[in-house]
């Protein structure tokens, strides 16, 4: 017997010390428990904030709670079930004590208590290794901790390392050794959960000497245990040499078990060191995503703005190489609206930055396709061996395949049901030697909960922009409506009258000839030479037209005109027309094109400047006028398109008012395409094949697609068509153009370059076309070589 026992009114036993001293340690964190504050030292002082500086995702390689789960429903949320507990507080390994069983066993009860109010990790590590030297005189202690990453692949990591009696905190806690498991005496321990107690280590296999090599100290005895948690789990070991006094300077059985015994407690406290620290580095995580949605909700405007905000944040904490944001298309199943893109090394540039155009080349689409389709995320360790995507170890030149790593996650809208973009990341930098290495688990988790508040912000952005171009295209209208009007009620009687008395012929008009000039023809004139165009492509009799319905749409074209324009106006309109009127009757393409195409053709080239403002695209860009709003590209074509519409279904106007639903939406599609095609930067972009499949004798008119390659080449050839007329009347012309032009001052100043086209290679009918361009540039060179001062001048 040793004592009595106050609790179970009986005399103590041995057997019953630890259960006294669990009921006095757990006494005692029953009153202490809501008044632990964190200790970074020796002393208790409060746990520091969180870092100023950049926060990197590495600092967050270890298995915390996921940050995105699916709840019941499997809708993805940010709740998270409280982790259930996995066992019951263990019973430590009795302190058996000898005739100083009741001092040691209160000594212990002090060290405990020592340590049990300590939460900072290194601090807590300090702590113990003071203890275990009072208890066991060793020469030189270590103490590691099992670590995880996000893999869930253990390790160990020092907190402690060769360190002597007598040290600081802070000379301790520089030192970081990362050992492996299951490898080497401290790897045996973690990995068995025994303890070893080796007498002279050089007889041991298991022992590295490398450490004794490099500092010149001289191992002989250790002794080495594991940490233990109230799971059994191992979450640490320590380690003593060299044991400073005893028989042969080897550790005895007793330090083993006071060893152990201390470690029975200290484990658990240590365990919930780590939970606390878990908690503030999920506090910490926490504080980058609210982060994210303050920015997102910072910036709501323009959604380039807000892509480079979530870029940079995404780049900076993750530190991959490149970021890129594929917005998804709203209108089409397989292709992205819009792609924007950023380099870790633009992270200084500022917000407001010019654009940088993205070269999509570089950029590997399918990826972000196959992301899009299965809204499942991606993660490749390397493309070049993932055989899903052969088509890069296929080509290994490829520019792309400068990538290495890969993670790509889907951006879903607020309710989570459909893809609105993809969040790619490329080649993740490891910090410490630069080399590219792979994401893990943790960077998925990540950029999984980023893709969540990018798909808020990217929804709401586009709300907004919508909002914006629906006022701004009520703007313009209004605009529009106050200047414009449609024909007046007399105006379209008298021209019914004159067309139904008579109406010059399309000879006597000169209509069929590529040399025709509208300047000895009145305004009046111009509107029945329209009327006999529609007249002789049969469009009126085809389509049921009702000539009241037919003079005022023309006359309402006429009037969407505005006068003030030198040569973007209705003259030019009409000449434009007038020309596709002569390809069809004169180039005889007319038996190689559909009614309804014939039909959209010569509305399209009667309304594709309407309402033009005499100032091209970059000059409407650059001034913020709402128009630019409306459109990101091709803005007056779009402009003049939806003006077109506009009077066509004006009442009075609807001269397509016969057509089935199936033609009426095939003709406005083809004048749409028609007029969109007049944007010299897209004829550009397809006049090469068009040359190609003629050039080649490769064009088949019954394919739909050389039909509208066609049509959108005759739609600019018509439109330039002022370059192939007799030299009297192309001089004319071009000093409209030169004046509309100096009209736009020093707002807007470009040159273009651009070759003179016709369908010479098309039709040999044609060829007229090509000979007056060719007589127009010799006169173009011999009026520089005289240097007209009069007008040349000035237009060079």
């Amino acid at each position: 017997l040793i004592g009595y026992h106050p609790v179970f009114h009986r005399p103590m036993e041995r057997s019953d010390i630890f259960l006294l001293e669990k009921e006095m340690v757990n006494a005692w964190f029953a009153e202490r428990v809501h008044s632990i504050q964190p200790s970074s030292s020796s002393s208790s002082s409060p746990a520091p904030s969180t870092p100023t500086r950049k926060i990197s995702a590495s600092e967050f390689d270890r298995p915390l709670r996921p940050i995105v789960v699916k709840d019941a429903e499997g809708s993805l949320t940010f709740l998270c079930d409280a982790e259930p507990d996995r066992g019951d507080i263990r019973t430590p390994m009795p302190f058996r004590t000898h005739a100083r069983g009741l001092d040691r066993c209160a000594r212990l009860l002090e060290l405990v208590k020592d340590v049990s109010s300590h939460l900072d990790v290194t601090a807590l590590c300090h702590k113990i290794f003071l203890h275990i030297n009072e208890l066991i005189a060793a020469d030189r202690y270590s103490l590691f901790l099992v670590g995880e990453d996000s893999s869930n692949r253990k390790f160990l990591v020092s907190r402690l390392f060769d360190v002597a009696e007598g040290s600081t905190l802070e000379e301790v806690s520089n030192s970081c050794i990362r050992l492996e498991w299951n490898k080497g005496i401290v790897g045996h321990v973690a990995a068995t959960g025994q303890p070893l107690n080796i007498k002279n280590a050089y007889e041991d296999p298991r022992f590295n000497a490398e450490v004794d090599q490099i500092t010149g100290y001289k191992t002989q005895s250790i002794l080495c245990l594991p940490i233990k948690n109230h799971r059994e789990e191992v979450v640490g070991v320590a380690q003593a040499i060299n044991k400073k006094c005893g028989e042969n300077g080897t550790f005895t059985e007793q330090d083993e078990k006071d060893f152990s015994a201390y470690l029975a407690f200290s484990g658990i406290v240590l365990h919930n060191a780590q939970l606390y620290e878990t908690s503030q580095l999920e506090n910490r995580r926490n504080q980058v995503l609210l982060d994210l949605a303050s920015l997102i909700l910072e910036e709501q405007q323009s959604l380039e703005v807000l892509l480079r905000k979530i870029a940079g944040t995404i780049l900076s904490f993750m530190q991959a190489q490149g970021c890129t944001v594929f917005i998804a298309d709203g209108d089409s199943m397989n292709s992205f609206s819009s792609v924007f893109h950023m380099e870790y090394e633009e992270l200084g540039e500022a917000i407001d930055v010019p654009k940088r155009d993205c070269d999509v080349s570089q950029i590997n689409y399918m990826y972000a396709q196959y992301v899009k389709n299965t809204m499942e995320p991606l993660n490749i360790s390397d493309v070049t061996k993932d055989q899903r995507f052969p088509w890069m170890s296929e080509n290994p030149e490829h520019p792309s395949n400068q990538i290495k790593s890969l993670l790509c996650t889907p951006i879903r809208n607020g309710k989570k049901d459909k893809v609105i973009g993809v969040c790619q990341l490329v080649n993740k930098m490891d910090e410490a030697s630069g080399k590219v290495k792979s994401f893990n688990r943790n960077d998925e988790q990540f950029l999984e909960a980023f893709a969540i508040f990018c798909g808020l912000g990217i929804q709401n952005t586009q709300m907004y922009e919508t909002v914006e171009r629906a006022m701004a295209k009520q703007e313009v209208t209004l605009e529009v409506l106050s200047y414009h009007a449609s024909a007046a009620e007399e105006e379209t009687r008298a021209l019914q009258v004159t067309a139904a008395a008579t109406v010059p012929s399309a000879q006597s008009l000169r209509l069929m000839e590529f040399s025709f000039s509208d300047f000895e023809l009145s305004d009046a004139e111009t509107t029945q030479a329209t009327i006999r165009m529609f007249v002789d492509l049969n469009l009126v009799q085809n389509f049921q037209m009702k000539y009241k319905s037919l003079c005022q749409w023309i006359l309402s074209v006429k009037k969407n005109y505005r006068k003030n324009v030198a040569y973007h106006n209705w003259r030019h309109a009409f000449n434009t027309s007038q020309c596709m009127f002569a390809l069809f009757k004169s180039g005889q393409l007319q038996s190689n094109m559909s009614e309804l195409e014939i039909l959209a053709l010569m509305i399209a080239t009667l309304s594709h400047d309407l309402d033009h403002r005499g100032v091209n695209n970059s000059y409407i860009q650059r001034s913020d006028h709402p128009l630019a709003q409306l459109y990101c590209h091709s803005t007056m074509e779009h402009h003049h398109f939806d003006q077109c519409l506009m009077i066509l279904n004006s009442p009075g106007n609807q001269i397509l008012s016969s057509l089935s639903l199936d033609e009426y939406k095939a003709t406005l599609k083809m004048i749409e395409r028609a007029i969109l095609a007049t944007d010299l930067a897209l004829y550009m972009k397809r006049r090469g094949e068009f040359f190609e499949l003629t050039k080649n004798s490769q064009f088949v008119w019954d394919d739909d697609y050389h039909k509208d390659l066609l049509r959108s080449m005759l739609m600019t050839a018509c439109d330039i068509s002022a370059i192939t007329k007799p030299w009297p009347i192309q001089k004319r012309i071009a000093e409209l153009v030169a004046t509309e032009f100096f009209e736009q001052g020093d707002k807007e100043r470009q040159e273009l370059n651009i070759e003179p086209i016709t369908l010479a290679g098309m039709s040999e009918s044609c060829s007229p076309l090509l000979e007056g361009c060719q007589k127009n540039r010799q006169n173009w060179k011999i009026l520089a070589e005289q240097g007209d001062k009069g007008f040349f001048n000035g237009v060079v």
